[in-house]
């Protein structure tokens, strides 16, 4: 098949995107949110609500420079902004009262530093343990396989695509200027998740090609599989994508970046698991052959 026989073209094209998504979180940093750093959100909603412009004016008059607004609903606001004293949250409470507008304030929450990076280091925690998990996982269902590659170098290949699934959307995100918060790390999970399992169907194609002895090149085997497999990846994928895609058009504010990064993720996910997990697999085979 033309993905293993033009493999170099698609190993170039990832360590492209790869090298230019650690250049934008090397050179402009995670935008982490409230969830990571510490600050306060509130939650109000208008009978009328005003523009983003007239908030954003009276915010920064009134010395909530850098706070971040977000509609909500139909007539709901959210502003995420630095953490407050109970003074300045009467301040910000009066700065949203405008004149001639009747304003509720629905929801009131305050995240202290210390609770935001205990936060960060249990993210890191989860995505590592969900990455040992997959790879434990896959070796022990391909145990049964030893030639011409271990079981092991499949777990091994799954864990180098999880990172090339997670590493491109997390750069895209900092390049977009993106908030970091909790949901962002519940969507580079799910996009493990999703990946690993497109991953899988290719591989345990494979296996069951192997064990049929359809042919005795690997590489040819590898790529009889991924033909059989091919378009059940690619129209799974995508009917996940439209239905991402009509979530971020069409849903409310508040799921808007998460079901971009998913968009985005997925999208990844499923190039890497068709055109890169497998050809790895014949780049190995080759190397062993070859010593």
């Amino acid at each position: 098949m033309f993905i293993v026989k033009y493999r170099k073209i698609f190993f170039i094209i990832s360590i492209i995107t790869i090298a230019l998504s650690f250049y934008a979180i090397a050179t402009k940093g995670f935008n982490a949110g409230i969830d990571f750093k510490g600050g306060s959100i509130i939650e109000v909603s208008y009978d009328k609500r005003p523009d983003i412009e007239t908030l954003t004016t009276a915010l920064n008059t009134a010395g909530f420079e850098g706070a971040r607004i977000q509609m909500a609903g139909e007539n709901d606001v959210m502003i995420k902004t630095r953490a407050l004293s109970e003074v300045d949250r009467q301040n910000l409470t009066s700065t949203l009262a405008f004149k001639d507008l009747k304003m509720e304030e629905k929801k009131f929450s305050s995240i202290g530093p210390t609770v935001g990076a205990e936060l960060r280091v249990k993210a890191w925690y989860a995505i590592i343990l969900v990455i040992l998990g997959i790879v434990i996982f896959i070796a022990y269902a391909f145990r049964h396989v030893s030639e011409p590659i271990s079981s092991w170098k499949y777990g091994m290949i799954t864990t180098a695509t999880l990172l090339h699934d997670i590493i491109v959307p997390a750069g895209v995100f900092v390049w977009l200027g993106k908030e970091v918060d909790t949901l962002f790390i519940v969507a580079l999970l799910s996009i493990m998740g999703v990946s690993v399992h497109d991953t899988i169907v290719v591989f345990d194609r494979i296996r069951e090609n192997l064990r049929l002895r359809i042919s005795s090149d690997f590489a040819t085997t590898v790529g009889m599989s991924l033909r059989q497999t091919f378009t059940r990846s690619i129209n799974t994928s995508l009917t996940v994508m439209l239905v991402l895609a009509t979530l971020f058009f069409f849903g409310p504010a508040s799921t808007k970046d998460f079901s971009l990064i998913l968009w985005i993720g997925i999208g990844i996910g499923t190039y890497s698991s068709v055109f890169i997990a497998s050809p790895l697999l014949v780049v190995l085979e080759k190397w062993q052959s070859k010593r």
